[in-house]
């Protein structure tokens, strides 16, 4: 679904406000739930959303106005056949997103965004068993893989770098820094 439970916010905030990236690429954005949230907290930093989906752009406003800021730069496309260029950021923020890939396309996305120079990336996914189909038209929703919180640390962990990591209930999030 295009909008995201709220557990692990609070603890992927602190993660932002710790790193404070300028640059972020929101694969997958939805509603914008990451930029409504971290956007406060540092100015000026330069919001890109690849968004597979063409009518949530329009559907969650996703382009920013004089008076609303959202995304300064918006990719209908699929990331996993985007540039490179879009995944050199400091941050990028796969929130609820790889579930939607088969494990094998998440896990080479992951590789791929390092290999391209990524500084940080926060991954998002629900660790418990989250059934979905398509959703409101849209069939990228439909969940192909089901995560385990292990299998997720072992994918991270593989990646050159550190990881911290979150646990909750129905969400977990790990947030991997080039270091």
């Amino acid at each position: 679904m295009p909008t995201s439970d709220t557990e692990g916010k609070d603890w992927s905030l602190e993660r932002f406000r710790h790193h404070l990236p300028n640059t972020v690429t929101d694969v997958g954005p939805g509603e914008g739930t990451y930029a409504r949230l971290f956007r406060p907290v540092h100015e000026g930093v330069w919001w890109t959303a690849v968004e597979i989906h063409k009518p949530y752009v329009a559907k969650f406003k996703l382009r920013s106005t004089k008076t609303r800021r959202m995304y300064d730069e918006i990719h209908v496309e699929d990331i996993r056949e985007s540039e490179d260029h879009l995944l050199y950021r400091d941050l990028l923020v796969f929130g609820d997103v790889l579930e939607h890939l088969p494990r094998e396309d998440a896990v080479a996305l992951l590789e791929r965004a390092v290999a391209a120079g990524a500084w940080n990336i926060l991954v998002s996914v629900p660790i418990v068993e989250s059934e979905q189909g398509e959703v409101d038209g849209n069939p990228n929703e439909a969940h192909l893989h089901q995560w385990d919180a292990d299998d997720m640390d072992t994918v991270m962990g593989r990646l050159s770098g550190t990881v911290e990591t979150f646990r909750g209930s129905t969400l977990g999030c790990w947030w991997w820094n080039r270091g």
